[in-house]
């Protein structure tokens, strides 16, 4: 069968009339890897001929293209050269791929073996679907016939028989291999692997890299670099990968020998490697190479042992990101998952080991932990004290941020930050992530919330990467996952380019001025039937995912008032972000982790020690003055203000229940339905703005005004608004916590007022005299509540 991978198409061969009880083929386990997308069939198929020994012609027919793909492979086949799968074009409507193209295998320059021939066809898809030729080139600028370096071609096996000692392999997304031995079928139809011998061993010679080499894709640039070190003698790993600042693309990505840096016994600090770029035509070019080793080739690895690697495929996700497939190796039958590739230097390392030995003697709450993975050191994550305690109290909705892949990467530093009691962001733990694989994430969110002592939030903010979601719904279940919108935007724009501005414009009006998420599926069902886009890929995905990022379905949940079409703005600013060096990264995270706690400091105290003018003198403005954040209560005092412009009206009542209608004065469109239960004075609106900031609405206030609600009830004043929420103290504190939650909550509290006392008590021997001495005293109230 056929498999479809991107572009490029690779068939799982056999051939009829090769003897079963071959040496050769019982049992045995062979993968033999041809150039992508290079397709190789016999000179007759099944012994048919009628249609096959067709010539092609404009406007034949075809039911699909692959009928059309294998009537050209077939036509190749007896003319005597080979074909491989060329450009895909693609409909502006919807994005479904309307003509390909078929090239003979000589096409382009890419390697040496290439002539740039021009001979192709192309197939474009009519309204009918059938698939009609219509553009030929037959004349080839090289001889035709059987190559050299070809094995016998082999007939595709449609149900291979598989030996009970077999074992499957399924691996989404990534390109399978032909199964060939020396050009010999298996019929026993067990895969193994073994590595792709060019040169001496009969294969294709293997071109050199040199820089302006270039490739239709950066899948082709690895295999092809992967190629050629195998035949030199090396092994590669895949290093860096650099995005565009302006939409999150990759523009560039860097291959470098396995010896590369000093993280395991085994390196040597090598520094060969390939740089590739993207270019504005889309194609990737080398444009830095170092081809000098420090160590010895092993020029015959090759035969060492039997070894493959199931090609990385490089997968640009809807969100833009890396889809890590696994490096496999087959060592004595056995399948073995190599270790995954590393983005954080060996330097890093060392001198965070010394910094955070530094910082845990100097705060007691500090914790940090490294992932290790097969005796190497990989993802690192720490947090101090004051952001383990900041967490208990401001971890109910977070944004994992990693905004650094937004432009060329050397520092793969993220950050966990939460909302303060003052609107303003609050450090709850930072990270250095080798890898961007859901396995890396997985241990990243499991060790931020065992830091935090099981607290989970109530949302997150995160990337919309298929790694991140998985990893946050394994980890984090009953968490609300909302995509960050600097990548949404970024996707948006790069699937949405080609749209015409009307459609834009109903977009924009469908996501952001709909007043309920009935409204908004009526109002996206007909946007995409009314231009045709039923089947438009990226269009369809984010409409199945709408709960993480439309409005109206984010609004019912809590995100500490955080906008959902604003951008999150960077915790340390310019300070630390992806191309800090490491000679300055600590000197930079403590300026920027101590300017933004200072900021802290400097509302604190403005708080505690100053109050806003009252512009209403209602009980209710009076209530929230004294308890609120001077930021908090401006808010909760505008939304006062506010609902003097609105009426409320009546229109229901059962029992306890009463419903109520408020609109805004002179415009009808505007409005919200209030209820209320006056047996235990819950009250919700439509516009749901305390479920979203934990703040109540203006509508909310004007039914209060009505019913001669002085005060705001204790449930709808949260704590975290508070201008005690960083110290602690609240009544109530059994109500709405879990045990675990609770615990957290008091061992925080304590150990941060602890540590300021002891701050302060140490400042002088008189200061410290009488710090112990309350502390005993305190001590020795505690025993006597035993």
């Amino acid at each position: 069968m056929g498999i479809e991978s991107g572009s490029s198409h690779f068939t799982n061969l056999n051939g009829s009339g090769t003897d079963p009880k071959s040496a050769e083929c019982v049992n045995a386990m062979i993968v033999k890897a041809y150039p992508v997308g290079i397709l190789r069939v016999n000179d007759h198929i099944n012994g048919e001929e009628g249609e096959s020994r067709l010539e092609p012609y404009v406007g034949l027919e075809f039911d699909s293209a692959d009928e059309a793909r294998e009537f050209y492979t077939a036509y190749a086949m007896r003319v005597g050269f080979r074909i491989r799968i060329g450009q895909l074009y693609r409909s502006r409507s919807d994005g479904s791929v309307s003509s390909r193209k078929y090239v003979c295998s000589k096409e382009g320059f890419q390697l040496n073996s290439r002539t740039g021939c021009p001979a192709f066809i192309r197939v474009q898809r009519r309204d009918s679907g059938k698939w009609v030729l219509d553009q030929i080139q037959k004349d080839h600028n090289h001889e035709l016939g059987a190559s050299e370096d070809s094995p016998t071609p082999i007939l595709q096996q449609r149900t291979p028989v598989v030996t009970k000692s077999s074992v499957e392999v399924r691996r989404p997304k990534v390109k399978l291999l032909h199964g060939v031995d020396e050009g010999r079928p298996c019929q026993s139809g067990i895969i193994s692997f073994k590595r792709f011998k060019g040169g001496g061993d009969g294969g294709q010679p293997v071109a050199a890299p040199y820089a302006g080499l270039d490739f239709d894709s950066s899948n082709e640039a690895y295999q092809f670099y992967q190629t050629y070190a195998e035949n030199t003698g090396f092994r590669v790993r895949i290093g860096q990968l650099f995005r565009s600042k302006n939409d999150g693309s990759i523009t560039s990505r860097r291959f470098v020998c396995s010896r590369e840096g000093f993280q395991h016994p085994s390196r040597v600090g090598c520094g060969a490697f390939m740089r590739i770029k993207r270019q504005d035509s889309g194609t990737w070019i080398v444009d830095r190479l170092q081809k000098d080793h420090n160590h010895d080739l092993q020029v015959s690895m090759a035969t060492q042992k039997k070894f493959s690697i199931a090609s990385k495929k490089f997968i640009e996700e809807d969100s833009g990101g890396l889809d890590l497939t696994d490096l496999v190796e087959i060592n004595d039958g056995k399948l073995i998952k190599s270790r995954q590739e590393n983005k954080i230097g060996s330097n890093w390392y060392s001198m965070l080991s010394d910094y955070f030995q530094t910082k845990q003697a100097e705060d007691t709450g500090f914790f940090y932990s490294v992932e290790v993975e097969n005796g190497n050191c990989m993802s690192i994550f720490w947090a101090d004290g004051r952001s383990r305690y900041s967490c208990s109290q401001f971890g109910d909705a977070i944004v994992f941020d990693t905004s650094y892949r937004k432009g060329n990467c050397v520092l793969p530093f993220a950050t966990f930050v939460g909302v303060n009691h003052h609107k303003q962001p609050v450090l709850l733990g930072c990270a250095l992530i080798a890898n961007e694989s859901k396995e890396s994430f997985t241990w990243l969110f499991r060790t931020w919330l065992r830091a935090m002592s099981g607290c989970h939030p109530k949302s997150i903010i995160a990337d919309q990467d298929v790694a991140i979601q998985q990893a946050i719904a394994d980890v984090l279940p009953g968490t609300h996952h909302r995509f960050s919108m600097w990548q949404f935007r970024a996707k948006e724009r790069e699937n949405l380019r080609s749209m015409s501005d009307e459609f834009r414009y109903e977009y924009e009006k469908c996501i952001y001025h709909g007043q309920s998420t009935v409204e908004f599926d009526t109002a996206w069902t007909a946007l995409i039937t009314k231009y045709g886009l039923q089947e438009h890929a990226w269009l369809k995905d984010i409409y199945e995912k709408r709960k993480s990022w439309v409005p109206l379905y984010l609004r019912g949940k809590f995100f500490a008032g955080i906008p959902v079409n604003e951008t999150v703005e960077s915790f340390f600013g310019t300070l630390v972000n992806g191309q800090t060096p490491l000679r300055e990264f600590v000197s930079r995270y403590e300026q920027g982790l101590e300017k933004r706690r200072e900021e802290e400091r400097k509302e604190d105290f403005n708080s505690l020690n100053s109050q806003s003018l009252l512009q209403t003198r209602e009980p209710v403005e009076e209530q929230c003055r004294r308890l609120y954040t001077l930021t908090m209560f401006k808010i909760i005092q505008n939304e006062l203000v506010q609902s003097y412009y609105y009426l409320g009206i009546k229109t229901h009542e059962e029992g306890t229940i009463s419903r109520y209608l408020v609109r805004k004065c002179g415009n009808n469109d505007e409005s919200h339905a209030v209820t209320f239960s006056a047996a235990n004075a819950n009250i919700s609106c439509s516009c749901q703005m305390f479920e979203f900031e934990g703040v109540l609405c203006r509508h909310v206030l004007k039914v209060f005004s009505l019913l001669n609600v002085r005060e705001i009830p204790p449930h709808y004043i949260l704590h975290r608004w508070t201008r005690n929420a960083e110290y602690g103290i609240f009544a109530g504190i059994e109500s709405g916590f879990s045990s675990r939650e609770l615990k957290a909550l008091m061992v925080w509290s304590l150990r941060e007022t602890a540590c300021s006392f002891i701050d302060c008590g140490a400042t002088s021997l008189e200061k410290y005299k009488l710090a112990y001495e309350i502390m005993r005293e305190g001590g020795k109230r505690l025993c006597c509540q035993r």
